[in-house]
């Protein structure tokens, strides 16, 4: 790619021999970023809670790439117990592991839910679930030279100002958006937290996080009813929003802590470059005190 010029799916490299997961990848954002691995010779794995759906999107990667590498994980990141199984499953299946995209979320859901393991539904599955599962599959990363762990953020890790240590499951006053806010802050600090105990360990394994501006995506589904007419005309195709996610995964000049979004206006729609966090993002005690707190709300420890 020239200097000048922008970044797609079309700069992605040969990923022959190359064995990645990811997590929510029936549909959407995950399901885009398969695609474009998978057609590059990627082994790719759709760990997913429905696996109809899974498999049913698998067939579709195999129909547009004959001779794709596609196979179907059950895990549901709403369950600490699911999440151990597959672990070890997938540990089992793939004793190499390149890629760990950690892509599945929920957004906005009201009122209140819970996952399996109580916890508050946004919280539970966009970050402890991916922490946990991260922090399983992690022996089978280490090895591999060139691996990465890429968690997908959202610019609305900026709605909310800090971690609510005091209510983290928001058992007392209830907000949706800032409850979402809170998740994708936390994927950041996980991202960074997690680079940063990587560096003195082991050269080999990096971690990233990409966030897809405003794409057109089942997520859209919780947003208030009036703005739902708008996503159409101001969202970007999943496709492109796949695009940061594929460009932390797999650009050979990326190194670890990059965060990649769109280049539009606002970061809302574009080609994907890196740009910039918060600064509560960046705070390397709150992201420590929330290592720490995951490690004890999910009973997993990081082999580093």
């Amino acid at each position: 790619m020239s200097a000048n010029s922008k970044w797609t799916a079309a700069d992605v490299p040969d990923q022959t021999g190359r064995v990645a997961i990811i997590t929510g990848s029936n549909t959407g954002l995950g399901y885009d970023t398969a695609l474009i691995l998978a057609s590059r010779g990627a082994r790719v794995v759709l760990a997913v809670r429905d696996t109809d759906k899974g498999n049913a999107a698998a067939a579709r990667i195999v129909g547009a790439h004959p001779g794709a590498d596609v196979a179907v994980q059950p895990l549901d990141l709403g369950s600490l117990q699911s999440i151990r199984t597959s672990a070890e499953e997938l540990k089992t299946a793939y004793p190499r592991i390149d890629l760990l995209i950690n892509n599945a979320g929920v957004m906005y859901p009201s009122p209140r839910q819970t996952t399996k393991d109580d916890f508050e539904l946004q919280f539970g599955t966009n970050h402890l679930g991916h922490f946990a599962l991260t922090g399983l599959l992690l022996e089978n990363l280490l090895p591999v030279e060139g691996s990465r762990v890429v968690t997908v953020s959202s610019v609305g890790h900026r709605i909310i100002a800090k971690i609510h240590f005091d209510d983290l499951q928001f058992d007392r006053s209830y907000n949706r958006v800032a409850a979402y806010g809170q998740s994708k802050l936390a994927n950041l600090m996980f991202t960074y937290e997690l680079q940063r105990r990587l560096g003195g360990h082991n050269e080999g394994t990096i971690a990233l996080a990409a966030h897809p501006g405003f794409s057109d995506t089942e997520l859209m589904r919780h947003l208030p009813g009036v703005l739902q007419p708008l996503t159409p005309l101001v969202a970007q195709i999943p496709a492109m929003g796949a695009l940061p996610t594929l460009r932390a995964a797999t650009d050979p000049t990326a190194h670890g802590a990059d965060y990649y979004g769109p280049d539009g206006i606002g970061e809302t729609r574009g080609h994907p470059k890196i740009v910039k966090s918060s600064a509560q993002s960046h705070d390397q005690d709150i992201q420590g005190r929330l290592w720490t707190v995951s490690e004890e709300l999910t009973g997993v420890t990081y082999p580093l």
